[in-house]
């Protein structure tokens, strides 16, 4: 039983989904239970529909990720059905129809702006999927206790003023994806510690189901 209780706790310092003692940067979840059986369900791939380029980024919440699948498994399918077999590469830059559904995938060809010159963002109606598959992408994610909505929605996007000091910057890599569910206040294209800022990003809008 103390080996169990300490597995678990394990799991609850590790995870995204719980608050910790320098912030809140995610929806919280206090079902260690729940944790387990999503993480069990993420790392099984069973989400994948033949999509084995990348990975969800350590800063996935489990937990919104198993719900909205669940809740809408007919569009993320199709998403990574159509990753998979396109050229993510060679195919043009611009806005791209996902076959079977209303998604559309944006190529964007760009580049990384100092952080100073990069807007936080939150949505409430779609999920961001964001997958760098060129260059280097800085993430940021920032505090919800420190963190203040500058705006109104307009019409699904809401920016913040935060403090930077309590912000958590992750570098992407071809092979790991994004998720920014509307609790996951974000930052993107962050320039990096390179001298190569050009970067490729995959990014589709993917409903959220309340």
């Amino acid at each position: 039983m103390k080996l169990k209780n300490l597995f678990v706790s394990l799991i609850l310092a590790s995870s995204p989904l719980i608050a910790v003692a320098d912030g809140i940067y995610t929806r919280q979840c206090d079902d260690p239970a729940k944790v387990e059986q999503c993480t069990g369900w993420m790392e099984s791939g069973a989400w994948r529909n033949g999509f084995v380029k990348g990975n969800p980024h350590e800063s996935v919440n489990v937990v919104d990720f198993y719900e909205q699948y669940s809740k809408n498994k007919e569009q993320w399918d199709a998403m990574f059905k159509w990753l998979q077999e396109t050229d993510l590469l060679a195919i043009p830059a611009g806005k791209h129809p996902i076959e079977g559904t209303a998604l559309v995938a944006s190529v964007e060809d760009s580049s990384n702006r100092p952080l100073e010159k990069s807007r936080t963002e939150s949505h409430r109606q779609k999920i961001d999927f964001q997958y760098a598959v060129k260059g280097i992408e800085r993430f940021g994610i920032i505090d919800h206790e420190t963190s203040t909505p500058n705006c109104e929605y307009r019409p699904d996007v809401i920016h913040y003023d935060y403090d930077a000091s309590k912000a958590k910057f992750y570098d992407s890599t071809p092979d790991k994806f994004f998720l920014f569910f509307p609790e996951d206040w974000h930052i993107a294209k962050i320039a990096n510690d390179t001298d190569d800022q050009d970067i490729r990003v995959i990014v589709v809008k993917i409903d959220y189901v309340e």
